[in-house]
């Protein structure tokens, strides 16, 4: 029989995947984690993968000797068709697990009627804080907090991030400028958490309102996506990006529910259900530039917290932004829920 590795697996914001506490994985740590995910395979059959990019997940997560952490997270994207674990990027979705897995492994001792779990996110070295609440003593999961993307409702966990500008690229616009043109295509190259090309729907021929499957059909629309990606990986500072996750690939249009923008996001050649949490920071970000692509087609809101709906396929992304006194964001924050769906033990 396989060696049972002990596990748990949760609903993070609108992802679901593993998570793991680090002392208990084997030393072959990504070869056990594609046989948990039954990858590589389009269905994902032989693991407990759901043939998903947002169902193939996982959170390492261990005590922290940081001062002022709590707990150190590292986010591992398995590839469902290819035989690659990376961890390229953060997960703002998985990341909305991670406080009420530090609590019931015991990593974290929760007070009162909610608990702050700080979070250090190790692909990008930056933290988060988490807002977890409670019932008598452990994580609460009900609650009537909704997210788009997600059936029904659960407790809210605000989740608040601060100095994310450059966190994998080493600066909030990469290539120092606001506006670059890729194959003769306009593009707003950024990092807020989360590495994103910035495209308009309809320099794609695209009209930005299509359903993820129109578009996963597309295979032109594929093609040029991918041409564009490779080019830009390098001037982003991420090197070859062929075998990588980022960056990812937004084309923005004008919003038609209210928002401030509407989204349709590869990520990379997957069409995203929704959005990533720290990938629609940082399309929301790019709407804020004077010159991006974003920001003649957002409509954003007057004050300095600026609360921008990034519409997407499954609904929106509720974002808030502090500007600081040069027009800089200061923070963002957002609204997750999460769900632990059982505790166990998986076998490779």
């Amino acid at each position: 029989m396989s060696d049972a590795i002990r596990c748990m697996w949760m609903r993070g914001g609108t992802s679901k995947g593993a998570y793991f506490l680090e002392e208990d994985l084997p030393a072959a740590r990504d070869e056990f984690l594609l046989r948990v995910m039954g990858s590589p395979d389009a269905r994902q059959i032989d693991g407990m993968g759901g043939a998903d990019p947002l169902t193939s997940k996982v959170a390492i997560v261990r005590k922290s000797s940081r001062p002022g952490i709590d707990v150190d997270y590292l986010f591992l994207q398995v590839s469902v068709d290819q035989p690659l674990v990376s961890d390229a990027q953060n997960c703002g979705n998985i990341l909305a697990g991670v406080g009420p897995f530090a609590i019931e492994r015991g990593l974290v001792i929760p007070t009162a009627d909610s608990t702050e779990v700080s979070i250090f996110m190790e692909n990008t070295g930056q933290v988060a804080i988490a807002r977890v609440p409670i019932k008598d003593g452990q994580p609460d999961y009900s609650g009537d907090a909704s997210i788009d993307g997600v059936p029904g409702t659960a407790s809210a966990i605000p989740l608040s991030f601060k100095d994310t500008a450059g966190s994998s690229c080493g600066a909030l616009l990469p290539t120092g400028n606001v506006l670059d043109i890729i194959n003769g295509v306009n593009v707003t190259m950024i990092d807020n958490g989360m590495p994103v090309v910035v495209l308009r729907a309809t320099d794609m021929g695209i009209t930005g309102q299509e359903s993820r499957e129109s578009l996963e059909a597309n295979a032109d629309l594929k093609a040029r996506l991918e041409a564009i990606r490779l080019v830009c990986g390098p001037l982003m500072n991420l090197g070859d990006v062929s075998e990588k996750t980022v960056p990812k690939m937004s084309m923005v249009s004008p919003a038609t529910n209210g928002g401030a923008v509407s989204t349709r996001t590869f990520i990379p050649h997957r069409c995203h259900a929704s959005i990533g949490v720290l990938g629609a920071v940082s399309v929301a970000t790019a709407g804020l530039l004077t010159g991006s692509v974003a920001n003649d087609i957002s409509d954003i809101p007057d004050g300095d917290i600026k609360h921008i709906m990034i519409e997407h396929p499954s609904g929106s992304t509720a974002i808030e932004a502090r500007i600081s006194g040069d027009g800089s964001v200061s923070s963002t924050a957002i609204i997750r829920t999460a769900r632990k769906l059982f505790d166990g033990n998986v076998f490779s």
